[in-house]
């Protein structure tokens, strides 16, 4: 295999793990500087330039884009994709996972859980924001941000909307999200590759400092997680579209709690607290894809005229309801299902004799006019009641500090 490794940090631990992985397996490994490219767009020929010098063949790349290219560095993966290379991760994972509030509404709408957040732009929003993420203490991140770079803690709504009315008077969008205290000062980094979780350490912060991340002084611990984290951080990177993830997650009473999903997980924390090869573990998934590639369902079965891929739920009440799929008889209707997704679950290629179950949602392809007829009207979602009053206490706290 010859692989490219888009890195502007060649000498970066990471990246010369990664190219001394590849190197240890037989393969030919190169780091190309991803600012150094040139795309080339013509009618049926798509290509790409290294250093004014047509690109030679690769059969894969890894990309390690970091933030501040994400622009021109998805640019390139897209070009690569479009050439049918196949990428580690492809540009529009690496787009959902940069954007933090972007990663968020996506994990939110697919039922993962997430510290509860809110993202304002109108001062008069910020009170009742603090109010319905349950008050100070909070967390106020900046949309984009690595190594804990741009995520303060504020103890008191007085300081939050300080920090909120400074970061915003600087053009900075922030979100405003719940402090999960039963945390104190430790998260867990999960380490994807393809569907499965490679490594994971515990991450804990030393003295006054909240924020766990390595680069901040935090002290690493190897761990062997639960099914429940490790479901829930496969399909945070599946979800996002990523091969090759680090999911941050919280520890909460309730599960865990999703903070973040990193596109270009760092290996030199994570391989020197647990010992293991996680570089080695990359490059065997990535070879293992060069020799039999995924295929994006969308792209590919939207082909056919008349025929697509949607997702058919199945509500309380439905007919489908403790049915097995052979008996709903969708099939007889040229309609295939594909994944079926319960819960934290997902199940590829169900068995006929699967039953389902209210709450399941069906990934099918086949004719649009006959899937159009089952998936159900969208009603509206029933909001729960909301205390018109906000919490005295912040009330108390904001008057106070206003007569100051």
């Amino acid at each position: 295999m010859k692989l490219a490794i888009l890195s502007c940090s060649p000498n970066a631990y990471s990246t010369r793990r990664l190219k001394e992985a590849a190197e240890q397996r037989g393969h030919q490994a190169k780091v190309l500087n991803t600012l150094k490219f040139a795309i080339d767009l013509d009618r049926g020929n798509p290509d790409l330039y290294f250093r004014q010098k047509p690109l030679s063949v690769y059969d894969a790349v890894l990309p390690r884009i970091g933030a501040s290219i994400t622009y021109f560095g998805t640019a390139v993966v897209r070009q690569f994709q479009e050439m049918d290379v196949f990428c580690a991760n492809t540009a529009h994972g690496i787009i959902n996972s940069r954007d933090k509030l972007r990663s968020l509404q996506i994990l939110s709408r697919h039922h993962i859980g997430i510290p509860r957040t809110t993202f304002v732009r109108d001062k008069k929003d910020v009170l009742p924001a603090i109010a319905r993420v349950g008050g100070a203490p909070v967390i106020i991140k900046l949309i984009e941000g690595t190594q804990g770079i741009g995520v303060l803690l504020a103890e008191s709504v007085k300081q939050a909307e300080s920090i909120i009315e400074l970061l915003q008077s600087q053009k900075q969008n922030v979100l405003i999200q719940k402090f999960v205290a039963e945390s104190k000062g430790k998260d867990v980094r999960a380490f994807v590759v393809g569907d499965r979780v490679v490594a994971a350490m515990r991450r804990v912060a030393q003295g006054q400092e909240f924020r766990s991340n390595v680069h901040r002084g935090g002290i690493a611990e190897p761990i062997e997680l639960d099914e429940q984290y490790r479901e829930t951080a496969v399909r945070c990177a599946q979800i996002l579209g990523l091969r090759v993830a680090g999911v941050d997650m919280l520890e909460g009473k309730n599960g865990p709690q999703v903070m973040e999903v990193n596109s270009s997980p760092g290996l030199e924390g994570i391989e020197t607290c647990t010992e293991l090869d996680i570089a080695g573990a990359v490059i065997d998934y990535i070879a293992a894809q060069v020799d039999f590639p995924e295929i994006d369902l969308r792209q590919r079965l939207t082909v056919s005229k008349g025929y697509g891929v949607t997702e058919i739920y199945i509500p309380e009440g439905s007919g489908f309801s403790g049915q097995t799929i052979t008996q709903t008889k969708l099939a007889e209707s040229d309609i295939n299902v594909l994944t079926l997704y319960r819960g934290a679950k997902v199940i590829p290629n169900p068995r006929g004799d699967r039953v389902l179950e209210p709450g399941d949602k069906l990934l099918c392809f086949g004719k649009l006019e006959s899937m159009r007829g089952m998936v159900p009207a969208r009603t509206r979602r029933k909001r729960q009641p909301v205390v018109q009053e906000l919490d005295t206490q912040l009330l108390d706290e904001h008057s106070s500090g206003s007569n100051a």
